[in-house]
């Protein structure tokens, strides 16, 4: 644990120096393409450090100066399968933002999907010293908080106090400076697969670039998609992309749950190649340009042709009814969101107050999917694009860009982690080996 801890304290140090010097990049490595953002921080804002718990309001104080996107490759399921090629496409990105900024970076704050994400909710207690909570009492509280045995192989991504509580008054998002004499936290901690991360790692680094921190894409999508009612009440964000879909839950303002499903638009595109038998750029573009999930009566009389390259001009000149192309597409759509299902049920989703969904990400723009959604998931879906950032450049702004655009506002105002404090050395958190149960359901 200790190294992990450190690691990221050393993240966090990097971010602040980028910050100082007022650019920093955004990365976001997901299954189809590969986005980079550069920001510049001006103003007043640059060196006021956010200090802390006001987690996701408002336009933070920087502005997109670059940004560029490639096709991604060598990413499967959102984890690194080839690594020379995802260099290329990192690099290939990162000069591309860099020219149109006209400035040269080092540090870059990254998000990616996959590497199976797990959720536990751990609770810890603190006799107050001295009546007035400080710093180190908050230090103090994490550092009491049970952390599982999360098991071989597998490293904390994200580690947020979700709620303090001082003596009997709960809900409380900062406690410092305030005045009693028991504290209790409630902590989010989601761990990952180790591997999925060192590869990711190893990668920025061969690309000469520094890592300022790094985050899920399903929490950085959420924290760009949800408006500010949503993450106050509780809502979920579904971030449909190429190779995963990650879902979070937030509540209070803080994601309290995030999970991913190994499935996304690739493999409806994929279905229409083999179904169809046609290239898969060729499925891209029939899924792009003329799919759906709802089928009307208009679609037996709209034929779309296949085109092709191979020769064969019987084959080339084949054309297929809409009708067929929903009817292979829907099937596969129904299931990543029967699994998406699955996983809202497990987390407890429906003891929130407020039960939103939100749709997000690249593959969330198949016509009907709204309606496909609303029937798996229950009544309360909407179709959600990256909000609170000013200026962003038009074709960074649909709801591909939701992760890289959270990302932005993580790296601006990052919520309040373990790692910002200085926990005691011999008091890091014990592994206890009984698995945190899903805690929300007695505490919201």
């Amino acid at each position: 644990m200790t190294d992990l801890y450190q690691s990221q304290r050393a993240m966090r140090n990097m971010r602040r120096a980028a910050m100082q010097r007022g650019v920093i990049a955004v990365l976001d490595v997901g299954t189809s393409k590969i986005a980079c953002l550069i920001l510049r921080f001006d103003g007043p804002d640059r060196l006021r450090e956010a200090d802390g718990v006001g987690p996701m309001a408002g336009q933070s104080g920087f502005r997109v100066i670059g940004a560029a996107t490639t096709r991604s490759r060598g990413v499967r399921f959102g984890e690194i399968s080839v690594m020379n090629e995802t260099e290329r496409a990192i690099r290939t990105a990162v000069q591309a933002a860099q020219k149109m900024a006209n400035v040269r970076v080092d540090h870059v704050i990254v998000c990616f999907s996959g590497a199976e994400p797990r959720s536990y909710g751990l609770a810890g207690e603190w006799e107050l010293q001295d009546s007035v909570v400080t710093e180190q009492d908050v230090a103090r509280v994490l550092s009491a908080c049970e952390v599982p045995d999360i098991g071989d192989g597998r490293e904390v991504l994200h580690a947020q106090p979700v709620n303090f509580a001082l003596d009997h008054r709960s809900g409380l998002g900062d406690p410092r400076g305030q005045i009693g004499n028991r504290l209790a936290c409630d902590m989010h901690l989601l761990s990952v697969e180790a591997s999925v991360i060192r590869n990711l790692l190893y990668c920025i680094k061969r690309c000469d670039l520094e890592l300022a921190g790094i985050a899920s894409s399903a929490y950085v999508a959420g924290v760009s998609s949800l408006v500010e009612d949503e993450q106050e009440l509780g809502a979920a964000c579904i971030d449909m992309g190429g190779g995963s879909t990650g879902l979070s839950i937030f509540i209070k303002k803080h994601m309290i749950y995030a999970d991913a499903v190994r499935m996304g638009g690739d493999h409806v595109t994929s279905d229409i190649s083999k179904g169809l038998q046609v290239p898969v750029a060729v499925a891209e573009r029939m899924k792009t340009r003329h799919g759906g999930v709802q089928a009307t009566g208009m679609d037996d009389r709209e034929m779309i042709e296949t085109g092709g390259d191979s020769g064969d001009w019987e084959k080339d000149r084949r054309s297929v009814s809409r009708t067929e192309l929903i009817g292979i597409m829907r099937p596969r759509v129904e299931e990543i969101l029967e699994e998406v299902r699955m996983r809202l049920d497990a987390a407890g989703f429906d003891c929130l107050p407020s039960q939103q969904i939100v749709l997000t990400g690249g593959a969330s723009q198949i016509p009907g999917l709204d309606g496909l959604a609303a029937r798996i998931l229950g009544q309360r879906v909407r179709l959600g694009r990256p909000l609170r950032v000013q200026g962003l450049p038009q074709a960074t702004t649909g709801p591909a860009f939701a992760a890289a655009v959270g990302l932005c506002l993580f790296a601006a105002h990052p919520q309040d982690e373990w790692w910002d404090f200085d926990i005691p050395g011999e008091r890091m958190p014990a592994r206890s080996l009984k698995r945190a149960i899903r805690w929300f359901r007695d505490n919201w």
